[in-house]
């Protein structure tokens, strides 16, 4: 093969470069391209090396300074185009993430405690104040601790398969706060003042009622403790909870632990106790179950109950909830619609 003839190939490359290279518009072509042409090996410029074998000796030492001024020079070109291509794309980038400082922030959501959160806390504090101590019960009890110790008979309804959620014949989900006063009786010697939060279960299911739900067990033992005791103690609690002009009302009742027992009412808050919807026309709504500790229930736990005796209350968290708040229907607690937690916020 002549020189002349490989000179002409290589101003036709050279040419071609210069075409291709116009089309591209990216560093990213440029890359790609730079590869197809500059590799030493299958590049269209670092092949041109194996056509040396075929010219005269004497004629190689030009075709090689040949080549090697069009790679340079295409090295030159790229280099250039590439620098150009970046500086773009930079600049293009800057300007798509660029920050209008002047723009408003976006406006953050406030997080919400869930309302059976903060009626929690609302009568943790209450009763802290009143110098009471926080006992954490277990959710899952014995029979004893949540039965029998409790003075409930054998036959008693609450012990039904219907009504309680049994893991075995010794073992259940608790269905009240309450078992948790005989384990503190049973480790503590009086004065004893405790309150203890938590879950419980029982096998439910309505518009006021649920499957698990929110307790708080109230328990003081103590010399010459009285039904007035409670009285006046729950007078403060209403009247935090549900306002200043709040009272309170006790009406007999049953509890199998407490002797005597009663219903604690609260006068309507939403009409003042002139009779509403709220309080169904009564004036008067029921909040909470109490009692003076029964003899056997102390007696059980290693307690004189000559020189002894203790209240017992036990209180709603969800239906205390419901009725501050208005909720009608138990299950919005626990479906996590932000449309009703949003709206309370104490």
């Amino acid at each position: 093969m002549e020189l002349n003839e490989l000179n002409e190939k290589l101003a036709q490359i050279q040419s071609q470069i210069e075409n291709n290279l116009a089309e591209i518009k990216s560093s990213k072509g440029i890359f790609e391209y730079r590869k197809k042409v500059m590799d030493s090996k299958e590049g269209k410029i670092g092949s041109l090396m194996k056509e040396m074998g075929k010219l005269q000796k004497e004629q190689r030492a030009e075709y090689g300074k040949r080549v090697n001024e069009i790679r340079n020079w295409a090295q030159a070109k790229f280099d250039a185009l590439d620098a150009k291509f970046k500086e773009q794309e930079q600049k293009a980038r800057y300007a798509a993430e660029a920050i209008d400082v002047t723009l408003p922030a976006k406006k953050l959501k406030k997080g919400y405690l869930h309302p059976n959160t903060q009626v929690k806390n609302q009568i943790v504090d209450i009763f802290g104040s009143m110098g009471f101590q926080i006992y954490e019960g277990n959710e899952i009890e014995t029979d004893y601790y949540n039965f029998t110790a409790l003075n409930i008979p054998q036959d008693h309804p609450a012990r039904d398969m219907q009504d309680t959620f049994y893991l075995s014949p010794e073992f259940l989900l608790r269905t009240q706060t309450s078992a948790g006063q005989i384990h503190v009786m049973e480790s503590q010697k009086p004065p004893i003042k405790i309150i203890s939060p938590g879950k419980v279960f029982r096998s439910d299911d309505d518009a006021t009622h649920s499957p698990m739900f929110s307790q708080m067990e109230g328990l003081v033992v103590d010399k010459g403790i009285t039904l007035c005791d409670l009285q006046g103690m729950l007078d403060v609690f209403v009247k935090k909870i549900f306002g200043e002009d709040t009272r309170t009302r006790l009406r007999p009742s049953y509890f199998p632990f407490t002797e005597p027992s009663v219903e604690v009412d609260v006068s309507c808050f939403q009409c003042g106790g002139k009779g509403c919807k709220l309080c169904k026309g009564t004036g008067w709504i029921e909040v909470l179950g109490a009692g003076v500790v029964n003899r056997k229930v102390l007696e059980g736990c290693g307690i004189d109950s000559n020189v002894y005796s203790g209240l017992a209350f036990g209180i709603g968290i969800d239906r205390i909830a419901m009725l501050k708040y208005g909720i009608n229907n138990i299950k919005m607690l626990f479906e996590s619609d932000l449309r009703v937690l949003e709206q309370i916020d104490d």
